[in-house]
């Protein structure tokens, strides 16, 4: 046999027949009401945990520069040597992801003045060169001068290598705290985005479950 019920929609009669369901505008409501909590407590769950990460990123990387104590030299200094894109830092420590990042910079300007721009690791084969050269010239037997002057060379090459071992590694650490600090900037944006969703579905949902105490049963 055939039953029949009023719809809250229509005055329609809406025939029921074994294994039929029927979508009511109570229950899709119900549906959205539940979706919107579930969705409001995912946003929350994902800012807190971005905003953490953020804040995280932030103070790891202020306490590591700051325990370096890197200061940029005086804004007259960075004038003389032509780094006007940096004489807004002169005199600043070093403990912000942007002025590590520029600090990088700095170095990077000096690095180039050494062993014509070469890098430590290229400078590798000269140095061994000029090592065999004076142990060439010392087994052979050669006049002191001209090891003296072979010795130098491989002397200079030496504290150049070490110049830019020291300066290539500063340079890198500090572009990883750029990167960090970068990192933790987008994690906070993003947490205000989830922040912003999660306070938007909670309206929603709010709204949604007014209507839903208002829908007949």
């Amino acid at each position: 046999m055939t039953s029949s019920i009023t719809s809250e929609a229509h005055d329609e009669p809406v025939d029921h027949t074994p294994g039929t369901v029927v979508l009511t505008r109570r229950r899709i409501d119900s549906v959205l009401v539940g979706f919107g909590a579930l969705a409001t407590l995912v946003f929350l769950v994902a800012a807190i945990l971005l905003w953490w990460g953020s804040s995280f990123a932030d103070d790891y990387v202020g306490d590591e520069l700051s325990s370096q104590n890197i200061t940029f030299p005086p804004a007259d200094a960075l004038e003389a040597e032509g780094r006007d894109d940096l004489v807004k830092y002169g005199g600043d420590a070093v403990d912000t992801g942007k002025e590590a990042e520029a600090y990088a910079s700095y170095i990077d300007g000096h690095l180039e003045n050494i062993a014509g721009g070469m890098t430590y690791a290229e400078l590798g084969g000269p140095e061994r060169e000029a090592r065999a050269a004076v142990a060439a010239a010392t087994e052979a037997g050669g006049e002191q001068e001209a090891i003296d002057a072979l010795q130098a060379e491989a002397d200079a090459i030496t504290g150049q290598r070490d110049s830019l071992f020291r300066g290539e590694t500063l340079r890198g650490l500090l572009l990883s705290a750029y990167a960090w600090s970068t990192v933790g900037q987008i994690a906070g944006y993003a947490a205000i985005g989830a922040f912003v969703a999660a306070a938007a579905m909670a309206v929603l949902t709010v709204l949604g479950l007014r209507h839903l105490t208002k829908t007949p049963r």
